[in-house]
């Protein structure tokens, strides 16, 4: 059995990339013009390694995809289904390239001998370190099923999670998108028209028509600067932060940020509980644990505090009090895991604090999403009246003029 790189295209025209395992070339092509699709290329991959330069490129399933994979195949071997005989079934119906050919190159190492675990490890890109440890903790357990269905389980919930932060740190931009959008509609298309209208009264303006046009001016003359000035200082902005000394000031900006701060910090909270649990409940070791966890976020301040909370652990401290002196996590954190050491029971307990903190990152998300909705309408409706003041004021003293006392 030998491994092709095929490029087909379907009846809509739409070319499409992918991995076949198969014995000849020709029957390659034979399998590609059973599923509908015109067969352009098929070229021989020499190796796994190949395999995946090949699709390095392509898109990665998202957090749901992998969660489905984990309940389907927890399903299928559960039932008695051998485990390479489920990844391919299961792999014909995923969608996602990148991700089905992925499990492809998994299932033919499993034939090959290699186990489940450390298949997918080479394939990191798809397949996160806590993926692969808990995998790993199933198969030497015997209890891969359950270990499967908890990965997707916390998969399943994380991907919720995320996209409720995600999306109330989206809400923000794309309220200031809306008005720099207005702001932009009034500069070109509402004040060049009135301005046409004013030089037809003749008569003198007033001051704070004058101010306001003069303002327009100012910014239309400069526009080109001004969005110059912006690049320039974006890309310093990235630049900067890709460096070492950048990134840790952003790390602490960002977390010193006013709401949004508090987001991050009890969301990635939010996140520690949960994992650590689904890890301590499948038989991973505490210190393995935060090995995973301190991967689980690009922040270097809480990285920092987690692999402070580590090296802590490794010198014999207990978990609740590595915790409380990591300079992150809050007293009620250290003081749940406290409780969770002693009754023996930390996973559950830990399961109940992400549960807390993600009732909290929702309040507070509740109320962001409820004060920014007036917010908008005070900043849309201020620039509004400054705009009406502005061109109205001219119209209504020439109105007053020319409607004076009669002679």
């Amino acid at each position: 059995m030998f491994g092709f790189v095929y490029i087909a295209r379907d009846l809509a025209g739409e070319r499409k990339r992918g991995f076949k395992q198969s014995t000849s070339q020709h029957e390659v092509r034979t399998w590609l013009r059973g599923q509908g699709l015109i067969p352009l290329e098929v070229t021989p991959a020499a190796s796994v390694s190949a395999v995946k330069k090949q699709i390095t490129g392509l898109k990665g399933p998202k957090a749901a995809e992998k969660a489905a994979f984990c309940w389907q195949l927890a399903t299928m071997i559960g039932g008695g289904v051998p485990i390479t005989e489920a990844i391919d079934t299961i792999a014909e119906d995923i969608e996602n390239i990148r991700f089905r050919q992925s499990l492809e190159q998994v299932s033919d190492q499993i034939k090959k001998g290699e186990s489940f675990s450390g298949s997918v490890a080479e394939f990191r890109r798809i397949f996160s370190r806590l993926f692969c440890g808990m995998i790993r903790v199933g198969e030497t357990s015997g209890s891969l099923p359950i270990v499967l269905s908890r990965l997707a389980e916390y998969l399943d919930q994380r991907d919720k999670f995320a996209r409720k932060v995600k999306g109330a740190m989206a809400y923000p931009i794309f309220v200031m998108v809306f008005v720099l959008f207005v702001f932009v509609f009034m500069m070109t298309v509402i004040i060049p028209k009135f301005r046409a209208i004013f030089s037809q009264f003749g008569g003198e303006l007033p001051r704070f028509t004058v101010a306001f046009l003069t303002f327009h001016d100012m910014v239309v003359g400069n526009v080109i600067y001004i969005v110059a000035s912006l690049i320039a200082l974006i890309g310093m902005a990235v630049v900067y932060s890709r460096t070492k000394a950048g990134h840790a000031r952003l790390s602490r900006l960002l977390l010193s940020l006013p709401i949004f701060g508090r987001i991050i910090s009890q969301a990635f909270v939010a996140t520690f509980c949960k994992t650590m649990a689904t890890l301590l409940a499948t038989g991973v070791s505490i210190i393995e644990a935060f090995d995973i966890l301190s991967e689980t976020t690009g922040n270097d301040v809480i990285k920092a505090a987690i692999l402070r909370s580590r090296e802590q652990i490794v010198e014999g401290s207990s978990i609740s009090l590595a915790v409380a002196t990591s300079g992150f996590f809050p007293s009620m954190v250290s003081k749940m895991v406290e409780v969770g050491e002693k009754s023996g029971s930390l996973p559950k307990v830990l399961a109940g604090a992400s549960a807390y903190y993600e009732r909290k990152v929702d309040t507070v998300i509740t109320a962001l999403l409820n004060l920014l909705g007036p917010a908008v309408i005070v900043v849309v409706g201020g620039m509004v009246l400054v705009v009406v003041l502005a061109l109205y004021l001219p119209i209504f003293t020439m109105s007053g003029v020319m409607s004076g006392p009669a002679m």
